[in-house]
């Protein structure tokens, strides 16, 4: 297993990331856990591929749990469930020093760490991520929370982890689309401050897309590395963290058009985001013209969605896509702050974007379709 620390005084952690991660979770656990308790909160897609091992696991250690499973899906990262994991929670008895266990996805991750956030003003929890995009992004960092009809993830707290699992074994399970949805979050990595990496991630496409355990390893750790150095720096996105959501403030409006629905995966968005970021700081002159090129040059390589053509169904217009756009939680004294890049590897954070140049990339994407 690599360990990544992340460095946050008394709120540190490690992620562990390897092969055989989930069977020996028990091990790993025991010393978090004041009595050998845990409780566990899954979705149903994830529970029939994972939960049982983890259960076998924890009983190899003597460690008792109780779980409860979710519907799959971005809708789950709502009030309705929130309110109903954190009543399960209470009703199992959970104490501040007990631990939450949330085992899935993003979505889970999110919704069950922002539940630990404010049941008792705060209960420890642990991440095992079983997606890529988890993996590498979501599960590393503190940042919890839930959707509203506002806009996705603007209800939510920082509250950190004390251990995250990331069992590269489990990726196995995936779809394609779901791993590749994932893989989004990996070259964002690349893209806002590690060219080298990048140029890896191109060297290395077939290895990747056929989930080779060495190659997910290096990219889920080097992915895991740069987030946990941009958290050290900046835990609650006051400066440098805002680096970390590059695509995303063109991606959050995508999924807000798209009602957060499977016609378009998060990972989806921010890779399409990310080379809708690319061209905009092309067009203003920041970076190389074939730099954006280059980037849909790999995803495509990698069988990704590269542009706004390939979202199925109805777009809104440019406007509209502007203005949802303005929802974003970076939107700073009601200006849009957007993460640009001087070339790859070079990302920076700005609010001085033009209206209408932005306007122009959207026009002419959607016009691509």
């Amino acid at each position: 297993m690599k360990t990544v620390h992340v460095a946050l005084g008394a709120r540190a952690y490690d992620v562990q990331i390897g092969a055989g991660g989930l069977e020996n979770a028990g091990e790993m656990l025991l010393p978090l856990l004041p009595r050998k308790r845990v409780v566990i909160v899954s979705d149903d897609t994830v529970a029939k591929a994972h939960l049982g091992a983890f259960q076998a696991a924890l009983e190899t250690s003597g460690i008792a749990c109780e779980s409860l499973t979710l519907p799959p899906g971005e809708a789950t990262k709502c009030w309705r469930e929130l309110e109903h994991v954190v009543e399960w929670l209470l009703a199992r008895k959970v104490e501040r020093r007990d631990v939450v266990v949330a085992l899935g996805g993003g979505v889970i991750g999110d919704l069950v760490g922002f539940a630990a956030a404010i049941l008792r003003r705060g209960v420890r929890f642990v991440q095992i991520p079983t997606s890529l995009l988890a993996q590498v992004d979501s599960s590393v960092g503190g940042k919890t929370g839930i959707n509203s009809p506002s806009g996705k993830n603007l209800v939510g707290a920082f509250h950190q982890p004390s251990l995250v699992l990331a069992d590269i074994t489990v990726l196995d399970t995936l779809s394609d689309r779901d791993f590749l949805a994932g893989y989004g979050e990996v070259v964002k990595y690349g893209l806002l401050g590690d060219a080298t990496f990048f140029d890896w991630l191109e060297s290395n496409a077939d290895a990747i897309r056929r989930r080779d355990r060495a190659a997910l390893t290096h990219a889920v750790g080097r992915s895991v590395e740069m987030k946990a150095e941009i958290v050290a720096r900046d835990e609650t996105e006051q400066g440098d963290r805002a680096l970390l959501n590059l695509g995303h403030t063109f991606c959050h409006a995508l999924e807000s058009a798209t009602g957060y629905s499977d016609r378009l995966l998060h990972g989806e968005g921010v890779a399409i985001g990310c080379g809708l970021a690319f061209e905009l700081s092309s067009r203003l002159g920041l970076c190389a013209q074939e730099d954006p090129s280059r980037l849909r040059a790999h995803l495509k390589q990698m069988g990704m969605k590269v542009d706004l053509a390939d979202v199925p169904g109805d777009l809104p217009s440019a406007e509209a896509l502007y203005a949802l756009m303005g929802q974003d939680k970076k939107v700073l004294d009601g200006a849009i702050r957007f993460i640009l890049a001087r070339g790859i590897g070079q990302a920076f954070v700005t609010a001085d974007v033009p209206r209408e140049t932005v306007l122009a990339v959207l026009e002419d994407g959607l016009r691509g379709r």
